[in-house]
Parts: structure tokens; sequence; C-alpha cells
């Protein structure tokens, strides 16, 4: 790729290029893998464990967890095992019996059985303590930090769709926040991933913003219709059908804001594909007054639209 290719790439938010015969179609915002597959980046090792910890599944955690206690007392344990006669109440040669004193030793347990007799058992009691007590402070942080992140459960509708709304052409999606708590000073962002060919015949995928007719909720407590005009200026205008898919469209979602629970500012995406946009169609309504004269929500008709709502018989 030229270099003047390349410039037009990063001024104007390309996020990959590659030729247009050999382009992918995968989501940018993949709800299931949750991530890019990224190819060629040093692996942070060590260096950034903590990060890896943080983000890794509660069974991953727990797994590596527990492989690293059984690592560190089967070390231990070969220690006290090779000096033998060097831990009262140990039986002579038995290494079970030496890793089952490594646990007691690093736990802090001693149940008064076993007990180190010699100046290198007791050296090895020693660094087991320091290792176990730093070991333990470790994961309680770990632990702690991975239950007191906040989390979003904001709720995205299933379906985006482009209709005229008050008069103007509108691309519309709903979200809704599934928690029975407010989200302070909530903004969204929505932004459109569309493959484009540059001058020079190169395939670049650059982001465009949209704007939409409201982008701040000092409130977001309950639901909020998201439109975005499509006029002159809009990156979708004149767009059709089949223009979302040969262009590889993807419209990106992110919502963010101040978590009133956690007092911490939380965040959530979604992605919606051509397939997921539907045309000239219009969302349930999902505010009533029910029978006691109260204002209700109903969140079984979140996703659904009008011509999809089940007939009501006669009373």
């Amino acid at each position: 790729m030229s270099e003047a290719a390349q410039s037009e790439s990063a001024q104007s938010g390309s996020i990959e290029s590659e030729p247009a015969e050999e382009a992918p179609y995968p989501r940018i915002i993949n709800a299931e893998r949750g991530a890019i597959e990224v190819r060629g980046r040093r692996d942070g090792g060590m260096d950034d464990l903590y990060h890896q910890l943080l983000k890794a599944s509660w069974p991953r955690f727990f797994g590596l967890s527990a492989l690293a206690f059984l690592l560190l007392n089967g070390v231990f344990a070969f220690a006290y095992w090779v000096d033998r006669g060097g831990v009262q109440g140990l039986a002579e040669g038995s290494w079970l019996d030496a890793f089952f004193f490594s646990v007691q030793t690093f736990g802090t347990i001693g149940y008064g059985v076993m007990a180190p007799r010699d100046i290198y058992s007791n050296l090895l009691v020693t660094a087991e303590s320091f290792v176990g007590l730093f070991s333990v402070a470790a994961a309680t942080g770990l632990i702690f930090a991975r239950i007191s992140r906040p989390t979003a459960r904001v709720m995205f509708s299933s379906r985006a769709v482009i209709t005229d709304f008050d008069g103007r052409r509108m691309l519309i999606f709903r979200c809704a926040n599934e928690r029975a708590n407010q989200i302070l000073e909530a903004e969204i962002t929505v932004s459109v991933a569309r493959q484009m060919v540059t001058h020079e015949g190169y395939t670049v995928r650059r982001m465009h913003d949209l704007n939409v007719v409201r982008s701040r909720s000092p409130l977001f407590a309950l639901t909020w219709r998201v439109m975005h005009p499509i006029d002159e200026t809009s990156p979708l205008f004149g767009a059709t059908r089949d223009s979302l898919t040969k262009d590889k469209v993807e419209v990106l979602v992110v919502l963010a804001g101040i978590d009133e629970t956690f007092a911490q500012r939380i965040h959530a995406r979604h992605s919606y594909m051509p397939s997921e946009i539907i045309w000239d169609r219009q969302f349930a309504d999902i505010l009533f007054i029910g029978d006691n004269g109260q204002r209700v929500i109903d969140y079984h008709r979140f996703h659904l639209f009008e011509d999809e709502m089940p007939q009501q018989g006669p009373n």
C-alpha cells in the first residue's frame, strides 16, 4: 500500500486495510467472542499478568489459582522431602506427607503433628510463610478487584430500523437499563464502519460518526429511543439494503455513564449488521397505562415491531 493511501486512511479513521476480494466480514463488536483476533502483537506475558487475570473468566481464574497453589506446594514439598528427618512427625520418604506439611505451612494452619526440627527445615518454613502471605494478599486483591469492578446491564434492541419518523428518514434502535437504578450523565455514541475503495484501488474500512437527535441523557433509568436523521450530511444518505451489504456496513453503538450504585463509570456496546437493520417498520409501543391507572413499561415488547404484536380478541 502506498504512503499516500496509508496517510489518507489514518486521517479518516481507517481501522483495517486489505484487498476487497479477500476482506472478511465479521463483527467489530463481537458479543460472543468479545474481541478482535490480533496477530503479530507482542505477548505481554508476566509483565501484563495482572490485566490477564482481571479479564479472565471465573473458571479460568480459579483454575489458574489452584494450579499455582499446587505447584508452589509441590516445590516446597520436594524441598522438605529431600531433608530426610528434617520434619518431626513426617513419615520418612513420604512425599505426600511433605506435601501436606507444605499446605499447612502455606496456609499458616499448624495442627501440631508435624514441625521442623533442623535449620534447613526452619529456613524452608520461613521462606514458605513469606510466599504464602504474599500469595494470599495478591489473590485477595485480585478477587476484590474482580468483584468490585462495575458492570453495565444495558439491553439493546435486537434489530434497528430505517423508517420515516416525525417527517424525516431515521435510523432508530432502542436501549434500556435492565437494573432498577439510574445511569447518570449517560452518553451514547453511534458510528458506522464501512468498506471503501481508495483512488489507488485499495480497500479500507473507515469509521464515520452518526449524529443522533439526543446523544445525552442526564438520567437513564428505563428506555431510550436513539434516532439518527438520514439527511444529506449522513454517511447513510442514499443507502439501500443492497448497498449496506455491499459496503460491509456495521453500525457501532457505545453507551457510557455513571452507575449511581457503584458511583463509577460504566459502558456498554452493541452493533448492528445489515441483516439486523429492518426497513420501513415501526417499533411496538412498550409504554402504556395499566388497568390500575399506573404507567407500565413492558419489556416483552422491547424487540418487537408493531406488525409483530399478537392480536387480541374481543373482550
